[in-house]
């Protein structure tokens, strides 16, 4: 399963820089709303949505994700900006203050109304957020996607090594507080790397803001994969699909990313704004 796994992932990895550094704009738009695509038609059996509902639901996911590429074709920079920021706002009601209560509260995600909500400012905001963080720099969508990977990574190894208290067992039985140690351990030393080896980070006084930042998202990150892990046991399925030996569907893959990418995105627009 191990080997499975890793192949996937390093077959993943290729495409995926092929993609981020080789195709025009256009065609980056194309993959990441071929990706959003993948993730509605899970997002769909995961909310048991069925027949036309889950054709409703797909197509009109795909819709908003062709009229937020068509918007910014048409329209201003400025203009651009708010509609963006206020998607990101749905990213931020959702997460920072949802997605905690709901999590403790052990509310249950039946209602077919609530779950199709839910899935749109899943999706669409992290859609747009690869958008616009490619945009401004495919390295920095490169660096913030490896500080998921990391955290991923070194949260699995360390949990598998050492975890013994779990994190949130009626939730997700696999994680452990050792896993999360592990995975803000990995993020500090994937971001002093990054920072010792990029000659214009090193001559600014960045480091402590990087490393406390990087925590923060580690936390984001594990409430993204729980979220997600909630959803798949509400509806009584181990993977959110079956496209990615080893890892289950793209939902699995990008669990973590719907996040960690719109806050990311908002706070670096917001930058640009000042």
């Amino acid at each position: 399963m191990l080997k499975q796994r890793v192949m996937t992932a390093v077959i993943l990895l290729v495409l995926f820089l092929l993609a981020l550094f080789g195709l025009p704009e256009i065609g980056w738009v194309a993959f990441v709303i071929v990706l959003v695509a993948q993730g509605a038609a899970e997002w769909s059996r995961l909310a048991k949505l069925h027949g036309v509902k889950a054709n409703i639901f797909w197509g009109l996911t795909v819709a908003a994700m062709l009229g937020l590429a068509w918007f910014d074709s048409n329209n201003s920079l400025g203009e651009q900006t708010i509609l963006h920021l206020s998607v990101y706002a749905v990213s931020v009601l959702l997460w920072i203050f949802a997605v905690p209560s709901l999590l403790i509260a052990g509310w249950k995600f039946e209602q077919p109304v609530v779950m199709t909500l839910l899935g749109w400012a899943v999706l669409i905001p992290t859609g747009l957020a690869v958008m616009d963080l490619r945009a401004i720099s495919p390295w920095l969508l490169l660096f913030v996607i490896g500080l998921v990977a990391v955290a991923d990574i070194s949260a699995y190894f360390t949990g598998r090594k050492f975890g013994k208290r779990k994190l949130a067992p009626s939730i997700s039985p696999g994680k452990t507080w050792e896993g999360v140690a592990g995975a803000m351990l990995g993020v500090s030393v994937y971001v002093v790397a990054v920072w010792w080896f990029t000659p214009n980070l090193q001559s600014q006084p960045v480091l402590p803001g990087l490393l406390l930042a990087s925590w923060w998202w580690v936390g984001l990150a594990v409430m993204g994969d729980l979220f997600e892990s909630a959803v798949k046991r509400q509806a009584g399925v181990k993977d959110s699909g079956a496209l990615l030996p080893g890892h289950g569907g793209v939902l699995d893959r990008i669990d973590a990313l719907t996040s960690t990418l719109p806050l990311a995105a908002l706070v670096i627009l917001l930058q640009r704004l000042s």
